[in-house]
């Protein structure tokens, strides 16, 4: 029952993406780009780290971060209902453009955070399960990416962006599915598991902040203004954040409780061997999931990654020698750091770009005359964003 329960969950989701009626609204095609990105590389990792660190404590960190993420996200749609009014004065406009060039170091950090997790996960359930195959499948990737970016474009890869993001959250449906049957026959059984946190205090913290990059992705609305105007990509922003919340919490709720802290490892892929025990078949969904994401949203980071090199250098540097940096720099990341590195230094250039943001609100909210309220809420949402920056931690 339990399988059919989670392949029915996995059928149902997969069936509504794929319904032309919803997958071509308006509304929904702007969701699906944040969406993806929030709930992408993120959730294969984020359970087993927070369920390690914070035990019994899980949901609270989880949603702590949620608002954090919110909070950031609050700043970037007041830029965008701004700048589709009054836009850019010469002080934002300028920190606009050092926000940019942030966000581009900042896609070469999460291509190598994606292309690593890709690497791990494709080995995960092979012989070859080990940090160094997995480095040099992540390292063939990277070529493979380079040569398609060199001498095709990735225009004949965009439907495997739109092909993946239902996949994923198709799987996660069946995973949420399996999680929730599994967790109410521990709970019938009076035998849910209440774990002490391993961290407390300061180290708590900026580990939470280490792991901002998981719930990152938001901010790609920001850069959707010539598909849709400003008013949809604001109700998207927040319709993505909010589904990505209330499918985070259910996820960690239902894994807080069930697995004694023997069972949760520190290791990329642990969310495979905790799923194993919940059902057989939700460690091959897992490893579908994350090839097929982690692919598509690397080849869509190093496309906009390139592409924001060539506009900020007014093509002086063009797209595909932004493409050949990305790749050079994402090897040596991959050959010098491990996964969790390579994820808290993902989070401290997204809260790099994210303290730049904030520091737009803050001047068109003085520029506009807004209350005095917002305008420190978006002082506030600026200065935590550069605590995280400052603060932020990898996964010991």
């Amino acid at each position: 029952m339990q399988l059919l329960a989670i392949i029915g969950a996995t059928l149902l989701v997969a069936g509504l993406l794929s319904w032309r009626g919803f997958s071509s609204a308006p509304l929904w095609k702007a969701t699906v780009t944040p969406l993806a990105s929030i709930i992408g590389s993120g959730f294969l990792v984020l359970g087993p780290i927070l369920a390690q660190a914070y035990g019994a404590w899980t949901p609270l960190a989880m949603a702590l971060l949620c608002a954090l993420a919110y909070a950031i996200g609050a700043a970037i749609r007041f830029n965008i209902s701004v700048r589709a009014g009054t836009g850019h004065d010469a002080l934002s406009a300028r920190i606009e453009s050092l926000a940019s060039w942030a966000l581009s170091f900042a896609y070469v950090i999460s291509v190598a955070y994606y292309l690593n997790l890709l690497g791990a996960f494709a080995v995960s359930l092979t012989p070859w399960d080990s940090q160094l195959a997995g480095r040099w499948v992540t390292t063939v990737v990277f070529l493979l990416i380079l040569i398609v970016g060199w001498t095709k474009g990735f225009s004949a890869l965009e439907r495997l962006e739109q092909v993946s993001v239902s996949l994923k959250l198709a799987i996660i449906a069946g995973l949420l599915m399996g999680l929730g049957w599994y967790f109410g026959g521990r709970a019938s059984e009076g035998s849910l598991i209440v774990s002490p946190a391993k961290l407390t205090g300061g180290a708590a913290v900026s580990l939470l902040f280490g792991l901002l990059v998981t719930v990152q992705g938001f901010e790609t609305s920001r850069y959707l203004g010539a598909e849709y105007d400003a008013a949809l990509r604001i109700r998207a922003m927040r319709l993505a954040q909010g589904l990505s919340t209330a499918i985070y919490m259910i996820y960690v709720v239902l894994m807080a409780y069930v697995f004694v802290p023997e069972q949760i490892e520190t290791s990329e892929t642990a969310i495979i061997d905790m799923m194993a025990v919940v059902a057989p078949v939700l460690p091959i969904m897992l490893v579908m999931a994350a090839l097929a994401a982690q692919f598509s949203a690397a080849v869509a980071d190093t496309s906009g990654a390139g592409g924001l090199v060539a506009e900020l250098t007014r093509g002086r540097v063009p797209v595909k020698t932004g493409y050949a940096a990305l790749v050079a720099l994402g090897l040596c990341l991959t050959w010098f750091l491990d996964v969790f590195q390579i994820i808290s230094w993902a989070s401290k250039a997204f809260a790099g770009y994210y303290t730049l943001q904030g520091a737009i609100a803050v001047v068109l909210a003085r520029r506009e005359r807004r209350p005095a309220g917002q305008v420190v809420f978006f002082a506030l949402v600026t200065a935590l964003a550069a605590a995280v920056t400052l603060f932020g931690v990898a996964v010991e």
